[in-house]
C-alpha cells in the first residue's frame, strides 16, 4: 500500500467553527474562505476522505496521513480560542480517517504556543487515534527548539509519535518578497534553520526516542548539513553542539519532495533509503503531478516500495 505522509486537510468542523466564531477573524466569499492572513477555495478533497481518497487513487496512491492546512496553525489566540479551534481540527480530521481506516490515518493539531495545553491535546488525540503531530517551526519569532517547548518534546518521545514541523508564517527576508520565493526558498530555509537548531540545542540527544518529519526532502540540510559539521570543528558559538549531524539521520526523516529526480537519488544515498517517505504536498499545487511515476522513474522499483510503503508502515502503522 502506498501511502502518502504529507497530505493536507481542512476538515469541516474547523470550517463551521470559522464561520460561528468571529475570534478566529474569518471572511466567506463563496466556496472562498479567508483568515489567518490567507485565502483557501475550498473543495472537497479539502474536508471530504471519500474525496481525498479518490484524489490519492488517481495518481496511484493507495492512502495517506493527513494533516492540517498549515494555514490553520494560529498563534496568538488565547488558551480557549486555542483549546477548541484544535478540538474541531482533530476530531475532523479522525472523521476523516474514518472514510476508510485502512488507508488514513491523522496527525493531532496542538496550540504549541500554549505548551502545557499542547501537551494535554496531545495525549488526548493520540487516544482518539493520532499516529503524529503537525506543529509550525516559529511561534510569533520564536523556535520550537527553545526551553518553554521542552515538555512538548518530552511528550511527543514518550508517546513515540511522529513530529511534523511545518514551515508557516516563514521569517521575513527581503529577498524572497517576489516570484513565490518565499515558498519556493523559505519554506526549505524554515525547515533547515528547524532542523539544525533541533540539533544543535541538544532536543535530539535528550530525546533519543523522538523522530522528526522534515518536509520538502529536508529543505537544504541533506546538501549542507556538512557545513554545520566543519563549523562545529572550527566555531566556539558550537563548543557544545553536536559533533556530526549525520548522526541525526534515522530520528531525522525526509519526504521525497525535490522535484528533481537527480536530487531525489543524492537524498536517498547521502540519508539512507529507510529515512524517506513519500510525500506530495496534496491538494497544494506544489504537488507533484505524478508523484509515483516519478518516484520510480528515479529510484527504481525496489527502493520505490521502500519510501512508498515499507517505511510509512512502519512509521504510521499501515499495512504494508
Amino acid at each position: 500500500m502506498r501511502i502518502d505522509v504529507h497530505n493536507h486537510a481542512f476538515p469541516n468542523e474547523a470550517l463551521a467553527l470559522l464561520r460561528s466564531d468571529s475570534a478566529y477573524g474569518a471572511t466567506f466569499d463563496g466556496p472562498r474562505v479567508s483568515f489567518n492572513g490567507s485565502s483557501i477555495n475550498m473543495r472537497p478533497v479539502n474536508f471530504d476522505g471519500a474525496a481525498k481518497l479518490e484524489q490519492l487513487s488517481a495518481i496511484e496512491i493507495d492512502g495517506a496521513v493527513l494533516s492540517a492546512t498549515p494555514v490553520l496553525m494560529f498563534t496568538g489566540l488565547g488558551e480557549q480560542e486555542a483549546l477548541t479551534l484544535s478540538r474541531a481540527v482533530n476530531a475532523g480530521l479522525a472523521a476523516m480517517a474514518e472514510a476508510d481506516s485502512t488507508r488514513l490515518r491523522w496527525m493531532a493539531h496542538v496550540p504549541l504556543d500554549h505548551p502545557d495545553l499542547a501537551v494535554t491535546l496531545l495525549e488526548e488525540a493520540v487516544q482518539a487515534g493520532a499516529v503524529g503531530v503537525e506543529v509550525p517551526t516559529r511561534i510569533d519569532g520564536r523556535r520550537i527548539d527553545e526551553d518553554d517547548y521542552e515538555p512538548f518534546w518530552a511528550a511527543a518521545a514518550r508517546l513515540r509519535i511522529v513530529v511534523f514541523p511545518h514551515p508557516y508564517e516563514n521569517e521575513p527576508h527581503p529577498g524572497l518578497t517576489r516570484w513565490h520565493l518565499d515558498n519556493v526558498i523559505g519554506n526549505l530555509l524554515e525547515t533547515t534553520v528547524t532542523a539544525e537548531r533541533l540539533i544543535c540545542a541538544g532536543v535530539l540527544d535528550r530525546h533519543p526516542d523522538l523522530q522528526i518529519l522534515l518536509a520538502h526532502a529536508g529543505g537544504f540540510f541533506p546538501y549542507q548539513a556538512g557545513r554545520l559539521r566543519h563549523a562545529r570543528s572550527v566555531r566556539p558559538e558550537l563548543a557544545a553542539a553536536p559533533v556530526d549531524p549525520w548522526t541525526y539521520c534515522g530520528q531525522l526523516i525526509f519526504d521525497s519532495i525535490t522535484h528533481d529526480a537527480a536530487a531525489l537519488r543524492f537524498l536517498l544515498d547521502r540519508v539512507g533509503r529507510e529515512n524517506v517517505v513519500l510525500g506530495t504536498d496534496l491538494p497544494a499545487p506544489m504537488a507533484p503531478e505524478k508523484p509515483i511515476t516519478e518516484l520510480c522513474d528515479a529510484l527504481g522499483e525496489e527502493a520505490t516500495q521502500t519510501v512508498a510503503t515499507t517505511n510509512a508502515a512502519r512509521l504510521y502503522g499501515f499495512a504494508a
